[in-house]
């Protein structure tokens, strides 16, 4: 008889997210045990728990998703869950990491702006893009070859960000950091620009409409702000598609359908075998089916 599935949830947040829990029952998980204030020397018991209690041939019928809102603490989860399977013996289970929906986000942005334009080669600047999200578009992109711009509001946050992607990024063009501060910054940044994406803090404007309407290159914007005032000013929260002013729009809501059908595909997948581990690149892998 096949086992039921079970999906484990870390969470180093004081609360699991009730976000991920709905996700995961909208996915069809027959189970889901949802664990809050994960710390890193707790994992290696509950990863234990998952891989010792069901025989390797019916590992893939349990995985571990691992979320919150920390990236960074969700991160250590990763290594720490990573390093306690024994893939030596079979005994290990897929992993999915999403904090902050930093893979979903990111992925669906990412595909939307490649069935859109031809990212090859093609100049993209990602505004505030040392976040989690900004920096996992960074490498998708980088990946399709397009040229990026990975910007800050200081150079030496923006280069800390792009070496932090170290090895993921391989033989691809690693993006480039510049600095954002000012209006002149910022049109210097846009110069001959195809495609912006803005991954900055909710409620904060980091392309006015003015210097917008001013860049004749632009084809496509993607503003991943769902918070007034928009990240990129003039657009809409709802845009899915919408010309303004000859360049497509798409606002956080527009992308968000599209997330939600990556993460809900994510953890169905999870359970067709046992060795996965979905990150940037595997969550993309998965995205090309939309």
């Amino acid at each position: 008889m096949e086992k039921k599935t079970i999906l484990i949830q870390l969470d180093p947040d004081a609360h699991a997210s009730a976000f991920d829990r709905v996700v995961a029952i909208d996915s069809n998980v027959d189970e889901l045990f949802s664990y809050a204030n994960v710390q890193p020397d707790q994992v290696r018991d509950l990863v234990h728990g998952a891989i010792f209690t069901r025989g390797p041939k019916d590992l893939k019928n349990t995985a571990i998703f691992i979320g919150g809102g920390n990236v960074e603490k969700s991160e250590a989860l990763l290594a720490k869950a990573l390093g306690a399977m024994v893939p030596e013996y079979g005994l290990r289970v897929s992993v999915l990491f999403d904090a902050n929906g930093c893979n979903t986000t990111a992925a669906a942005a990412v595909r939307i702006a490649a069935k859109n334009l031809d990212l090859k080669d093609k100049k993209v600047l990602i505004l505030a893009g040392t976040g989690p999200v900004g920096q996992r578009a960074a490498l998708l992109l980088a990946k399709l070859g397009a040229k990026v711009f990975l910007s800050s509001r200081t150079i030496e946050k923006a280069r800390s960000a792009i070496v932090s992607l170290g090895k993921k990024i391989g033989e691809s063009p690693a993006p480039d950091a510049i600095q954002v501060a000012n209006d002149v910054e910022l049109k210097s940044a846009l110069e001959v620009a195809e495609l912006v994406i803005s991954t900055g803090a909710a409620g904060v404007c980091l392309l006015p409409e003015k210097i917008r309407q001013a860049v004749s290159s632009l084809k496509m914007v993607i503003d991943l702000n769902a918070v007034p005032p928009m990240g990129i000013e003039g657009t809409s929260v709802m845009d899915k598609g919408a010309i303004r002013e000859g360049v497509v729009c798409y606002g956080a809501i527009g992308v968000g359908d599209l997330k939600m059908k990556i993460h809900r595909a994510a953890i169905a997948a999870l359970f067709t075998r046992n060795d996965q581990v979905m990150d940037a690149l595997e969550v993309y892998e998965i995205a090309l089916n939309f």
